[in-house]
């Protein structure tokens, strides 16, 4: 581990505990206040001087957020914090000293904040815009005072309550993501009072241990260096070079499920997130079912979880059998703020999966990886879905289905380590190195199973037609002939 992840891995663990003292505040002004400057001093401790670059780009998109009209605040901040983005990763070129890794996560979390604020506060625009128009003017009344409320106050932001959403230690140096009305939540109901955060986090850091030891050992019997030496390529075999991938994204999969679990403990231990298991909360969104919740006094009667902060499900990671379920199950607080915002609001239905994947790869990195990984995913997809008709269908059932089963987890694991070398090299350079040691095996098995697929579904539809042909006269049998005579 290097000093710098010893210091990420402190920060994280500060946090874990402080937010045992946090909950604790009763005062809800003084509670926004700690841990937004909690907050600061955790970003100043990870990049030092670097904190302009989170603080200056919050205060203009805080600005077009709360001086831009509505209907074009989240067009413009999503302009501004993505271009910001890229000047802050590209600082070099304009003679100013790179940032820390660890700043470049607190902005792309905090691109994904404000501009997730921005839409927020659009779609209750026009949310409320529309109901103003279908009410008399007896019901604008009765509802700008009760069910408005949450709308307006979305609509009328103050800088402070952006400053406080943007910098409090809660999600600022990994996430995840959470909406504004999670943030709001926090501070006026007692969820947090009720909800069991001890063992929550508990459960959660037992986990994150094991994840820590299996990453300290194949990394050091696999380390990524070795597969850009000399020595990989000259005296390994074809096989071992190829079967590498393996261990590499093993390493990579463990130091992402360390982060997202400790920044979920950050969460648990706070009380952040936590809401009645009867309000359907689901991961970044938060809460389905908010109007249902009983009166305060039966709090303490409820069972409570976490969903909303969920960010990572590693058993289903792991263990589920396509491709396309993994995505799903991947930083899924992310996923749904690429979901909401971009997929469902993309104009061109045609292209809006293209447009998605695009916007997650530039949110990531300015390197070759990050676009030869997460873009690689389309090219698999589409093959999984033609094998996944020809041989997963309804009647496949009892051993055969569980030895398909096992061969789809193979190609999954395999395709998912093969592009996730993108995020390992990062350069093309070291992405050609290795590709051309593997002579680009994963490409031709790719472009082979797509050959193979689309064969044998054609075959597959020329045998359905074949059935559905009505019998012709040369194919009624002899005795009908002799019978019409």
């Amino acid at each position: 581990m290097s000093w710098d992840d010893i210091i990420y891995l402190a920060c994280l663990l500060g946090c874990i505990v402080f937010g045992y003292y946090y909950r604790k505040i009763s005062d809800v002004s003084n509670r926004k206040i700690i841990g937004t400057v909690f907050g600061l001093f955790i970003t100043f401790v990870t990049s030092g001087l670097h904190i302009l670059h989170p603080i200056v780009s919050c205060l203009i998109c805080a600005i077009l957020i709360i001086k831009l009209p509505k209907h074009i605040c989240h067009i413009a901040s999503f302009a501004f914090m993505f271009s910001y983005l890229l000047f802050f990763r590209t600082a070099t070129y304009f003679g100013l000293p790179e940032p820390p890794g660890h700043t470049n996560m607190i902005q792309m979390v905090l691109t994904l904040k404000l501009v997730g604020l921005a839409f927020e506060a659009n779609s209750a625009y026009k949310i409320g815009k529309e109901i103003k128009n279908k009410l008399s003017n007896r019901e604008k009344i009765d509802y700008e005072t009760k069910e408005m409320e949450e709308l307006s106050n979305l609509c009328s932001l103050k800088f402070t309550d952006i400053f406080h959403y943007a910098f409090n230690y809660i999600g600022v140096l990994t996430g995840p993501y959470y909406r504004y009305r999670t943030f709001s939540d926090y501070f006026q109901t007692a969820y947090k009072d009720h909800a069991d955060c001890f063992q929550a986090t508990i459960d959660k850091l037992k986990w994150t241990a094991f994840y820590g030891v299996m990453f300290l050992v194949v990394s050091s019997i696999w380390p990524l260096s070795y597969a850009t030496s000399a020595e990989f390529y000259e005296e390994r075999s074809f096989f071992y070079r190829l079967c590498y991938v393996w261990p590499t994204f093993f390493i990579f999969r463990m130091r992402i499920y360390i982060g997202l679990t400790l920044s979920e403990c950050v969460c648990t231990n706070a009380g952040f997130g936590a809401y009645p298991d009867m309000c359907d909360a689901a991961s970044g969104e938060g809460p389905k079912q908010k109007s249902i919740l009983p009166p305060e006094q039966n709090l303490e009667k409820l069972t409570y979880n976490f969903n909303t902060i969920k960010n990572i499900d590693v058993y289903e990671t792991e263990s589920c059998i396509t491709f396309r379920e993994a995505m799903k199950k991947w930083n899924i607080c992310v996923q749904y703020w690429l979901a909401v915002n971009i997929y469902k609001r993309f104009p061109n239905k045609k292209y809006r999966t293209f447009a998605t994947l695009l916007v997650s790869a530039f949110w990531h990195g300015v390197c070759t990886g990050h676009y030869f990984c997460i873009m690689g995913a389309p090219m698999y997809l589409p093959i999984e879905d033609i094998y996944n008709k020809l041989f997963r269908g309804e009647n496949v059932v009892g051993l055969r289905r569980k030895i398909t089963d096992v061969i789809f987890w193979i190609s999954k694991m395999f395709s998912l380590s093969y592009l996730g070398t993108g995020f390992l090299l990062l350069t093309f350079e070291k992405i050609l190195f290795y590709c051309n040691s593997v002579y680009h095996f994963g490409y031709i098995y790719w472009a082979v199973l797509l050959a193979v697929g689309m064969f044998l579904s054609n075959q597959r539809r020329k045998t359905r037609k074949d059935k559905d042909k009505p019998l012709d006269q040369n194919s009624v049998p002899n005795n009908q002939h002799i019978k019409s005579q």
